[in-house]
């Protein structure tokens, strides 16, 4: 069980029980995710890669959510919802989480891998050999980059970079004009392998690794001759990275951004991890040069940043040690070798990503931009990555004499050089860019294509809950909507007008769109759905999403609840409601799925009588999407593409066994337990085996 709450009793206010803590809420989806690291029935480097991924979560968010936390703490006063008692709170939960990954990491994950031949070997265990070899690499590969600084009245603490690795030494000595300066700062270079694989001549065979840090840490002395090295360890400073940008006083988004850019690498610092082993008096020295708590220091035990242990993964040939390579169908409801264009005008296309192949989005992009009678590609861009097919496409695009209008959101978190990189290569071969809406963040995904047929302007959409990034289709699961019904893509030519020109919003036949309508027609659905089930009509909701947090919705669902509405919130990540409140939300189930993709489809299901209604969205329920962001949510229609909809993305998550975490009425969410008689469902992977190209199936 993993507890969101200590209290045994859940807390009720003005007659309705507290929400759940966002922050703390974010960690216990974080322990749902090292559980997969725990598992023994998980492929031993995918439990590695899984202790990462929560390495690489708590990173983002100490870079994003801990700061309001601190700042109430340094100043020791309440600041809203953030103060020390918050501040120590949070600490407290996140030393428990980073004691447990050190302890699996060494305790259970590193043993398993020496019983499979691969070691990540420490300085005091290797033999003569390994250690002259690790002597000449550091010579021939290190030695030239460091640069250490002692540190006196001329050379300040230098700069740190956010989340680099670095070492503190301590001498003892003079150094060469006889004073003793005492303090010595190493900083590693990124671009150096954190893992480095040894030759078979000194492996004997086996897949022998040495680690960055125990590389330099085993020739510290080397770097300060005439001085005795008394005490040092290896240390990171995670510092706020959520770039703030005043938009209304600035005259170009894009040289803004770019120049915040060089600036978050040295925001304020809000965690420092160091070893296990440092001394009181560095660690105290560190403390106090990044300004910082007591409780905002770790010490761990092993590398400092466990997320660039995924180079292991890449490093080692072992696929008898990750899972089984899973290649998508394409999707099913395309005909391969014939025009989407003309496939679309008998019907919808939906596929699921990842079951079903991203390669069907790249399939209608490369028909558009090669068929001659299509005029005109217009797109949304939110996180594509840096290496795109995409983005290739709509260059040739472009170079073929098409219109081609891109919405390049630039404030896409941490992909902010990626797009400022993109726009700038679109608009240097004459796509027009735009940025959206000043203030708001363009988060829907959007493709719409105008096409010449006969004497009219045909146009094609493809709407999706997810973003037009090739690598993470393969990893996560969205759903893609295809389609040249008039009152869809009339809507997002509307919404793409609007995005261009910030002129007045028509008004949308089909979509709800943030910050407009979505929030409150979400409310609207549900109050109707609550008020149909006061009067003994059948009612129920089932939403499907990342994270629910946004008060007023919760609110809304808990008042439905109340009313007799049968309530079901596949919520992956944070979730704030609290469910199965005896005598509050007790007609409210909140399960979070967490396998081998990353839930990421957002599908909200509602039915009264015998009416039912089903959206797709780009949104989930937060504040942020409703009132600060650009987002979509569109109807599917169709019986039988609502029904499929209705089935592999909430009935077969509703039923899962396997990957599922329910939330309890204490405020702790508990992994289901399958019942021993029957087999239990994983819905991944029943979904990978429907759509495996080495099954059997029906389109």
């Amino acid at each position: 069980m993993l507890s969101l709450l200590r209290n045994s009793q859940f807390p009720v206010t003005n007659g309705e029980p507290a929400l759940l803590d966002r922050d703390h809420s974010t960690l216990a989806f974080n322990e749902r995710v090292l559980d997969w690291a725990v598992r023994d029935d998980v492929p031993l480097l995918e439990r590695l890669r899984y202790l990462c991924i929560v390495s690489s979560n708590l990173d983002e968010f100490f870079e994003v959510r801990a700061e309001p936390h601190l700042a109430a703490n340094q100043a020791n006063e309440r600041k809203g919802t953030f103060s020390v008692k918050s501040f120590e709170r949070l600490a407290d939960a996140v030393h428990r989480l980073v004691d447990t990954q050190y302890a699996l990491y060494n305790e259970k994950l590193m043993p398993a891998f020496e019983a499979q031949g691969i070691r990540i070997v420490s300085h005091g265990d290797r033999n003569a050999a390994q250690r002259l070899w690790v002597k000449q690499f550091f010579e021939r590969e290190l030695r030239p980059l460091l640069i250490p600084v002692g540190l006196d009245p001329s050379h300040p603490f230098p700069q740190v970079a956010n989340k680099t690795l670095n070492f503190i030494v301590r001498l003892s000595g003079k150094d060469a004009f006889g004073r003793e300066n005492e303090i010595a700062i190493v900083k590693v270079p990124r671009v150096v392998p954190r893992l480095i694989r040894m030759p078979d001549k000194v492996a004997e065979h086996r897949a022998v690794f040495v680690s960055l840090s125990s590389v330099i840490r085993a020739h510290l002395v080397d770097l300060f001759p005439g001085r005795t090295v008394s005490q040092f360890s290896q240390f990171r400073v995670t510092r706020h990275s959520d770039l703030a940008v005043d938009e209304e006083d600035v005259k170009n988004l894009r040289t803004a951004l770019r120049q915040g850019l060089v600036h978050r690498h040295f925001g304020q610092a809000v965690r420092l991890e160091v070893s296990a082993g440092c001394s009181e008096y560095l660690s105290q020295f560190l403390l106090k040069q990044f300004e910082l708590p007591v409780k905002a220091l770790y010490r761990v035990h092993g590398p400092v940043n466990l997320v660039r242990l995924t180079q292991l993964i890449d490093l080692v040939d072992r696929p008898d040690l990750c899972f089984p390579i899973y290649t998508p169908a394409f999707p099913v409801q395309m005909n391969q070798g014939q025009s989407i264009f003309e496939q679309l005008k008998r019907g919808d296309i939906l596929f699921h990503q990842p079951f079903e192949s991203f390669d069907g989005v790249l399939e209608l992009l490369r028909q558009a931009v090669h068929d001659p009678q299509v005029l005109a590609i217009k797109q949304t861009i939110y996180r594509t990555g840096s290496d795109s097919q995409l983005m290739d496409l709509l260059r040739e695009a472009v170079r073929r004499g098409k219109e081609v209008t891109v919405v390049v959101e630039l404030k896409a978190r941490f992909d902010e050089e990626a797009n400022i990189n993109w726009a700038e290569m679109l608009e240097s071969i004459g796509a027009q860019v735009v940025y959206g809406v000043v203030g708001l963040k363009t988060h829907a995904k959007m493709m719409l294509i105008t096409r010449r047929e006969g004497r009219t302007l045909k146009r094609y959409g493809h709407l999706s809950t997810g973003n037009y990034n090739p690598r993470t289709a393969r990893l996560y699961t969205d759903i893609s909507h295809m389609t040249a019904a008039p009152g869809l893509t009339d809507d997002m030519e509307h919404v793409f007008v609007h995005l261009a020109s910030q002129s007045k919003l028509p008004k949308l036949r089909k979509m709800w769109m943030a910050p407009f309508h979505l929030h409150r027609n979400l409310i609207d659905k549900i109050n109707a759905i609550a008020k149909a089930a006061r009067s003994g009509t059948p009612a129920r909701i089932v939403a499907k999403m990342n994270s629910l947090t946004d008060e007023v919705l919760i609110r809304s669902l808990m008042a439905a609840g109340r009313e007799g509405v049968k309530i079901d919130l596949i919520v992956r990540g944070a979730c704030m409601l609290p469910a199965q409140v005896t005598g509050h939300t007790a007609n409210i189930r909140v399960r979070s799925i967490i396998g081998r993709f990353l839930e990421h489809s957002r599908v909200f299901y509602f039915r009264l009588g015998e009416k039912e209604d089903l959206y797709l969205s780009s949104a989930d329920w937060m504040n942020r999407n409703m009132v600060r962001r650009v987002e979509l949510a569109w109807p599917v229609t169709d019986p039988v593409q609502r029904q499929r909809i209705v089935d592999e993305c909430l009935v077969a998550y509703l039923h899962d066994r396997v990957d599922a975490w329910d939330l309890g009425a204490s405020g702790a969410y508990t992994r289901s337990v399958p019942d021993p008689k029957t087999t239990a469902h994983c819905a991944q992977a029943a979904l990978m085996a429907r759509y495996s190209p080495n099954e059997p199936r029906q389109a």
